[in-house]
């Protein structure tokens, strides 16, 4: 399949078709020298550069990444032509089972174990209901997350036509949220301005005036409720045909999980099924918003005049999490374990990102590129310790010199 190397925004705010397009875009994202700050001296994420010597660690000043012309001014955009040809080589030699259908089947898995879980909350022990409280909040992050993502960047599919049913089916109808969007501020911002100050810099995710432990730890648990509500303020920037559609599949997805605990699980009071949807749909919220915040903030972020072209963009401002099997299933692994891989080529499904992760990781470590990875939990330590900085302050801007 093609691949897709990103898009880039018009105007912030206006809706989008919600199709990715496949054509690969091998062309840079930026032009001139940038500036900004290096990652966290506590984190073990690599930010050294071809060339560059970092400057110190993060801490409110800006830092300067210094390198030979000759050697930082490689040609970005031969190195961005040389890695897709290599992946595109693997992809091409893939099977459809392995670009499509594994992730395909987990999320039909997914539905399977549906009745499962609404059977085990009728029982009155704790260990059969807290499965079913497992299972459901497991099924209902595989399809909210792992599910939209793969729609959003069209990669359940190589139809378009197919891409936008799926599109709408698991972001409105399973996560009441808008296509439109979703997918802007998803693919076409945060993919087309990763770290970039002001576009794609993650700034989605900061609530300063929360302190560190309620935004951790507690802030999460409302994510089911603020999604719905976030989504329906974003209406009225989308088509009103579009907007009725949302609506319908919002109102569609609530009433039949609703419908399902008080006719299948047995809940007699409407309040004890409403919390039950709120504990399912909470059940990974502070994974959910900490992968969101650990794989970009805190690395290098940039002017939107003074970036780096593609391939410096995304090794420089992306961040691999390990594997973790909870996490794998639920999310995938284009935003755990290959999420570098990912922002390189969004287009890809989790498995084959998964498959072209030892070739990516391979190619930027032998141009002297960044590699970056790191540990939830030292990632967790991380922002604890540094949350002030990181997510209350406005993040400093790396200055790069001789990049371009």
């Amino acid at each position: 399949m093609p691949l897709e190397n990103g898009d880039t925004a018009t105007q912030r705010g206006q809706p989008v078709n919600g199709e990715v397009s496949g054509t690969p875009r091998l062309r840079g994202m930026g032009d001139p020298p940038l500036r900004d700050t290096a990652a966290p001296a506590s984190s073990r994420t690599e930010v050294m550069a071809a060339g560059w010597e970092p400057g110190p660690a993060l801490g409110g000043e800006d830092v300067t990444l210094v390198g030979t012309p000759q050697r930082a001014g490689q040609n970005e955009e031969a190195l961005m032509t040389e890695l897709s040809e290599l992946v595109q080589k693997v992809v091409k030699s893939s099977s459809w089972w392995e670009r499509h259908g594994v992730d395909i089947s987990i999320l039909a898995g997914s539905f399977l174990l549906l009745p499962a879980g609404f059977l085990c909350l009728r029982s009155a022990q704790a260990i059969p209901f807290l499965a079913g409280v497992l299972t459901l909040g497991v099924v209902h992050h595989t399809l909210t997350v792992k599910g939209s993502h793969l729609a959003s960047h069209n990669a359940l599919t190589e139809s378009k036509s197919w891409g936008k049913v799926w599109a709408i089916f698991f972001i409105e109808l399973c996560s009441a949220f808008t296509v439109e969007q979703g997918t802007y501020n998803h693919v076409k911002i945060h993919h087309g301005y990763t770290n970039v100050i002001g576009l794609g810099d993650s700034s989605t995710w900061k609530l300063p005036f929360l302190n560190r432990y309620v935004y951790m730890f507690i802030a999460p648990l409302a994510v089911p409720i603020l999604t719905p509500l976030v989504a329906l303020d974003l209406l009225r920037n989308v088509e009103w045909k579009a907007a009725l559609r949302t609506l319908c599949c919002m109102f569609v997805g609530f009433y039949c999980h609703y419908w399902l605990l008080l006719h299948v699980s047995g809940f007699q009071s409407p309040w004890s099924a409403l919390i039950i949807m709120l504990l399912t749909r909470s059940l990974l919220a502070h994974p959910y918003i900490h992968v969101n915040i650990f794989q970009h903030i805190g690395l290098p972020m940039f002017a939107a005049d003074r970036k780096p072209k593609r391939i410096h963009l995304m090794s420089l401002g992306v961040l691999n999490l390990p594997r973790n099997a909870l996490l794998d299933w639920s999310f995938g692994h284009s935003l755990i374990s290959c999420h570098v891989e990912h922002h390189l080529f969004p287009s890809l499904s989790d498995n084959m990102c998964l498959k072209i992760k030892p070739i990516v990781s391979q190619y930027l470590k032998q141009k002297k590129l960044p590699y970056n990875e790191d540990t939830y939990s030292s990632r967790l330590r991380l922002f604890l310790q540094r949350y002030e900085e990181l997510m209350v302050h406005a993040p400093p801007i790396t200055e790069l010199v001789g990049v371009q």
